[in-house]
C-alpha cells in the first residue's frame, strides 16, 4: 500500500492560535463562503491538518507518544520523575491546543450547513470533523475534568460563551459519545493510514472503556466531587463492549509477531492494524530508536514493571514453581545477561527489554549502535529494528522510518475483556475469543475466568480483573502513556508514590555485579538514577492538571481544580 504522508505537515488552511482558551483571530487565510465549503480539496486541507494531533513516534527530532511518556510505575525517566505539573502554571498548551482543535472542528461543521456537496459527502466530512472534536475533548476532560462544551464558531464579542463556566465533564463526555456515535456511521474509506469508521470505533471502544471505569471508581474527595456513578458506568462499558464487538467481526487478526507490531518498516499489511501512522526514509522520519540508544542515558524499565510479567506456567512470582532467580549473569563478554531470566517469562518481556543490563561502569551496545545505559539497568528495546534499520539511521536523530501503530486488535481484546469484566458478564468463550489470543502469543497458558489469588493484587478488584489488568500492562508496556491513565480511571494514582511503593523507582538485580558503579538498596536492587533527589509524593490534586492563571485572568467565571487553588 502507498504510503500517505499528511502527518507532520499543516494544511495550507491551517487556524492560527493564541493564549485564550479558544482562538479568536480573524480566520482570513480563506475566503469563508459556500463556494468554499463545496469544494472537497477545501475540505480535505482541513481535515488532514487533524492528523498533526496524533503523534504516534513523533516528527522528526521530537518526542513521542511511545516510550517518552515515563510518568507511571513502568518506567524511571532519565531526566525527571515528578509530576507533570507541581505548581500552577500561567499558560499551557495542553488547555489551549486541543481548544484551537475544537474550533477547527466547528467551523467545518459550520461551514457544510452551507455546501452544496451531496448529503453523504457532507456527512462523511462533519464525521471527520466529529471524530476529531470528541478526541479533544476526551484529552481535556482526562487532564482538566469540567471544561467549556463550545458546538459552534465562538464570535470573540459573545462574552457569555467565551467567558462562561465550565461544562460538567459528564454532559461533555455524553456530547462526546454522541459525535463518536455520529462518526463510526458516517465516516466512509477504509485506508488504514486514514481516518476510518473502524478507527472511530476503536477510538470509541478506548474513550468509553476510560468512561465507564472512570465513573465506577471516582470517589468524591479526590474526582470534584464527583461520586461513583454505576448506572453511568455501566452504559459505557455497554457501548465499549459493543464497539469492540463491532470491529471484532470485521476479520481482523493478532500478527503473529508482537514485536513486529512497533518495529516495522510498514505495516501495510499487518492485519492487526486499524489506523497506523506511516513514515519512511528520508521523506518522514522520527527519532523514537535512537532516544531508546542515547548515550546521555535511557529511561528504563522498573522492577514494579518487570515482576508483572507471568512466568511461563501462568503463575505470577509469588506462586511460580519456576526459577524466580532475576540476577544477571556476567558472560564471556563482561556484561550481565538476562537470557536465562528471560527465558522463562511471558515471551513478551523478553523484546521489550535488552537482554543483557545497562548501567552506568557497563554501557551496552544494541546491534552495534554507541554504548548506552538506562536508569534502572533495563534498556527498552521493543521499537528498535536491527535488521533492516542501518546502525546509522538507529542511531541518530530523525532517521527512523519505522511504522506506527495507533489503533491496532489487541487493544480492541483489552478493552472488550475488561469491559465485560467490570459488566460481570465475561465468560470463558469471551476469554478465548479475546485476551486468550494475546496470551497464546506471549507463550502464556489462558487465561480462566476464576483464576487464583496474586499476592501482589493491591488494586482491591477481583482476582479476574487483576489478571485483565495485568495483561494489559505487559500488553502495552511503554506504550500510548496508556499505564497513567489507567491509573486515573482505576482511582489507583496513589501506587505512583514513590515512598509508598518503592519498587516503582528500582529497577534490576545487581547481586552479582562487582563493584557497581549504581546505587543499590540492601537487596542488590538497582536504585533508579535521578530518583534519590526526586521523590514523588502523591496528592489528589494529581488527578486534575491546574487550569492556567491566565485563562482565571480571563475568565473569573471559571474556578481553579481542587486542591490547586
Amino acid at each position: 500500500m502507498k504510503k500517505l504522508f499528511i502527518y507532520g505537515t499543516m494544511a495550507l488552511m491551517a487556524l492560527t492560535s493564541c493564549n485564550d482558551f479558544l482562538d479568536k483571530a480573524p480566520l482570513d487565510a480563506f475566503t469563508n463562503t459556500p463556494a468554499y465549503w463545496s469544494n472537497t480539496s477545501n475540505l480535505d486541507n482541513q481535515c488532514n491538518t487533524f492528523y498533526n494531533n496524533y503523534s504516534g513516534y513523533g516528527n522528526g527530532s521530537g518526542g513521542g507518544w511511545f516510550y517518552f511518556k515515563t510518568l507511571s510505575d513502568d518506567q524511571v525517566d532519565y531526566q525527571s520523575t515528578v509530576w507533570t505539573y507541581t505548581s500552577v502554571v500561567a499558560t499551557s498548551t495542553n488547555w489551549s491546543d486541543p481548544f484551537t482543535e475544537i474550533r477547527r472542528a466547528n467551523y467545518i461543521i459550520e461551514g457544510l450547513k452551507t455546501s452544496s456537496l451531496d448529503e453523504a459527502v457532507k456527512a462523511n466530512y462533519e464525521g471527520l470533523a466529529r471524530l476529531n472534536r470528541a478526541w479533544e475533548y476526551y484529552q481535556l476532560v482526562r487532564m482538566y475534568g469540567d471544561v467549556q462544551w463550545i458546538t459552534t464558531v465562538v464570535d470573540p464579542a459573545d462574552k457569555d460563551v467565551v467567558y462562561g463556566p465550565r461544562t460538567d465533564r459528564d454532559i461533555v463526555m455524553d456530547n462526546v459519545l454522541e459525535d463518536l456515535n455520529y462518526a463510526t456511521t458516517t465516516i466512509t474509506g477504509t485506508n488504514k493510514q486514514r481516518f476510518s469508521a473502524d478507527m472511530a470505533l476503536a477510538m470509541k471502544a478506548d474513550i468509553t472503556l476510560y468512561e465507564g471505569t472512570y465513573c465506577k471508581y471516582r470517589n468524591a474527595n479526590d474526582n470534584a466531587g464527583k461520586a461513583a456513578d454505576n448506572t453511568r458506568a455501566e452504559k459505557y462499558l455497554r457501548e465499549c463492549v459493543s464497539a469492540c464487538e463491532a470491529l471484532m467481526a470485521k476479520g481482523y487478526s493478532l500478527n503473529p509477531s508482537y514485536q513486529g507490531n512497533y518495529n516495522s518498516v510498514s505495516l501495510s499489511s499487518n492485519p492487526e492494524m486499524i489506523f497506523y501512522k506511516p513514515y519512511s526514509q528520508n521523506t518522514f522520519m522520527h527519532s523514537t530508536i535512537d532516544y531508546t540508544v542515547n548515550t546521555s542515558g535511557t529511561s528504563g524499565m522498573t522492577k514494579n514493571a518487570f515482576d508483572s510479567y507471568l512466568f511461563l506456567d501462568g503463575k505470577p512470582k509469588a506462586t511460580t514453581t519456576m526459577d524466580t532467580n532475576d540476577a544477571a549473569v556476567k558472560d564471556a563478554n563482561g556484561k550481565y545477561n538476562l537470557e536465562s531470566v528471560l527465558a522463562v517469562r511471558d515471551k513478551r518481556l523478553a523484546v521489550t527489554v535488552d537482554p543483557v543490563l545497562c548501567f552506568k561502569g557497563s554501557a551496552y551496545s544494541r546491534a552495534g549502535v554507541a554504548g548506552f545505559t538506562s536508569t534502572t539497568g533495563y534498556g527498552i528495546a521493543k521499537y528498535d529494528n536491527t535488521t533492516e534499520l542501518s546502525v546509522s539511521d538507529r542511531n541518530s536523530i530523525n532517521k527512523q522510518y519505522t511504522d506506527c501503530p495507533l489503533f491496532w486488535l489487541s487493544v480492541v481484546y483489552l478493552n472488550f475483556a475488561e469491559a465485560k469484566a467490570e459488566l460481570g458478564t465475561l465468560t470463558q468463550a469471551d476469554l478465548d475469543n479475546s485476551i486468550n489470543k494475546l496470551q497464546e502469543r506471549a507463550g502464556l497458558p489462558g487465561m480462566t475466568t476464576q483464576p487464583e489469588a496474586d499476592p501482589a493484587n493491591n488494586m482491591g478488584v477481583s482476582n479476574l480483573i487483576w489478571e485483565i489488568r495485568r495483561c494489559r500492562r505487559c500488553e502495552l508496556m511503554c506504550d500510548n502513556w496508556t499505564r497513567y491513565w489507567d491509573l486515573i480511571r482505576w482511582h489507583k494514582l496513589d501506587l505512583l508514590d514513590s515512598s509508598k511503593n518503592p519498587t516503582i523507582y528500582l529497577g534490576a538485580n545487581m547481586k552479582n555485579v562487582e563493584n557497581p558503579e549504581v546505587d543499590v538498596n540492601s537487596d542488590g536492587y538497582m536504585i533508579g538514577s535521578n530518583t534519590l533527589n526526586q521523590p514523588r509524593t502523591y496528592e489528589a490534586k494529581h488527578y486534575f492538571y491546574p487550569i492556567p492563571t491566565t485563562q482565571l485572568t480571563l475568565n473569573t467565571n471559571m474556578e481553579q481544580n481542587p486542591f490547586w487553588k
